[in-house]
């Protein structure tokens, strides 16, 4: 059972009653790193950093053992578009859990001392990443993508940008973009709707409406391009792709069935079955696909030795171009949309992942319709679909490429 309401306040609200007694529970704010000006790059996730540093009740101490002391968990994450503050506990701390959420996300006052402390934390994080060439490359990739827009920057940001940052900058970025009609507060547990509907009210409910006054700014001229940049590595790492379709395209799903059956998890992948299993050049391979509000970003991305770089290269136009050319048989078709199927809702079951994706889809489209309308999505896609979305996509005067060599 699925409950939505909306608060006063604009923030909106999606449960799934289960009878596990466990809860998992977040709110999702429609803000991340393509909202931040020039000077404010990286904001998003230091600001995620410092929710959890005081509020005008707790300090840091006591907003981290609040939950722990009950066994529970207080994280959050920060995207592109979104930052989630999120939780699990039993069903019977439930209460502790929503106050909690409400008091980092309201009334966070970001102590100085606190702040310049973390700075340092999140320097060292960006020097973590920048060690790992795999998980580097995609953001580079991405910043060529969207040059020149903030939602192809990092969301780490840079050291000099985060050094950067007072209480002040803080604050006016809270009251810029925290705003209560792009928040929806979402849950999965053994919570009945009166319940939840008391605790929302008393701790949501309360809070003052602040609306947004901004629209987010639409990436403009993408420019294909070739890049070679060289690192202190020993393999070469590979990013190939393009911009996408958005959140709302109708042709999002067929894209993701594609990309799931080119380069998905399973090792039965036609790109892991390709360069792994067939010629033994790499030891991963994958596709990956993210669509945002108004764009959307796909890549492929392989790493191989120096030695083997244009053979793995030519491998992958080549399957490329099977893909635009020839339409899958039946039996490849059914195969594929039963294995994604299954993927979607294995994934389901996991009741964190389940609340996330609610709270997203509230966010942007306003509704969750459960697993239902997405199968029914993928049964009706066609081979020629899939055809017509490989050929658009993986269009030759398209594809950009990255390498780390």
């Amino acid at each position: 059972m699925i409950i939505t309401f909306d608060l006063p306040n604009g923030i909106r609200v999606v449960h799934k009653y289960t009878t596990s007694p466990v809860v998992f529970c977040g709110l999702t704010i429609n803000t991340g790193t393509r909202d931040e000006l020039d000077t404010e790059h990286g904001m998003a996730h230091f600001l995620e950093h410092t929710l959890f540093k005081g509020t005008s009740k707790r300090k840091a101490y006591h907003i981290n053992s609040r939950l722990d002391n009950v066994g529970g968990e207080l994280n959050a994450f920060t995207t592109k578009e979104e930052t989630v503050i999120h939780a699990c506990v039993i069903s019977s701390d439930f209460a502790k859990a929503i106050e909690l959420i409400a008091d980092v996300a309201f009334n966070s006052i970001f102590p100085e001392h606190e702040v310049n402390k973390e700075k340092q934390v999140v320097c060292e994080e960006i020097d973590s990443y920048d060690d790992s060439p795999s998980e580097l490359i995609f953001d580079d990739f991405e910043d060529l993508l969207f040059q020149g827009y903030p939602i192809g920057r990092n969301i780490l940001g840079t050291k000099k940008t985060v050094k950067g940052f007072t209480q002040a900058d803080i604050v006016k970025f809270v009251a810029k973009n925290y705003n209560t009609d792009q928040m929806v507060f979402s849950s999965v547990g053994k919570i009945s709707e009166n319940r939840l509907r008391y605790y929302c009210e008393k701790y949501f409910g309360m809070q003052q409406a602040n609306f947004r006054g901004f629209k987010r700014q639409q990436p403009e001229d993408y420019k294909v391009f070739d890049k070679t940049v060289k690192k202190k590595i020993h393999q070469s790492h590979v990013v190939l792709g393009c911009r996408a379709y958005d959140y709302n395209d109708r042709r999002r799903v067929i894209l993701s069935l594609l990309l799931n059956y080119l380069g998905g998890p399973a090792t039965n992948s036609v790109l892991n079955l390709l360069l792994r299993e067939k010629h033994g050049l790499v030891y991963n391979v994958e596709a990956g696909y993210t669509p945002y509000s108004d764009t959307g970003n796909v890549n492929i991305y392989y790493a191989t030795s120096t030695a083997n770089a244009a053979k793995s290269l030519d491998l992958v136009f080549k399957e490329f171009a099977n893909i635009k050319n020839n339409a899958l048989s039946d039996y490849q078709l059914v195969k594929i949309k039963k294995q994604f199927i299954g993927q979607y809702l294995i994934a389901q079951e996991n009741s964190e992942q389940l609340m996330q994706t609610m709270g997203k889809s509230i966010l942007i489209h306003n509704k969750f319709e459960g697993t239902k309308p997405l199968i029914k999505q993928i049964e009706n896609i066609t081979a020629h679909d899939i055809r017509d979305v490989a050929n658009e996509i993986f269009c030759l005067n398209k594809i950009s490429k990255l390498e780390y060599i």
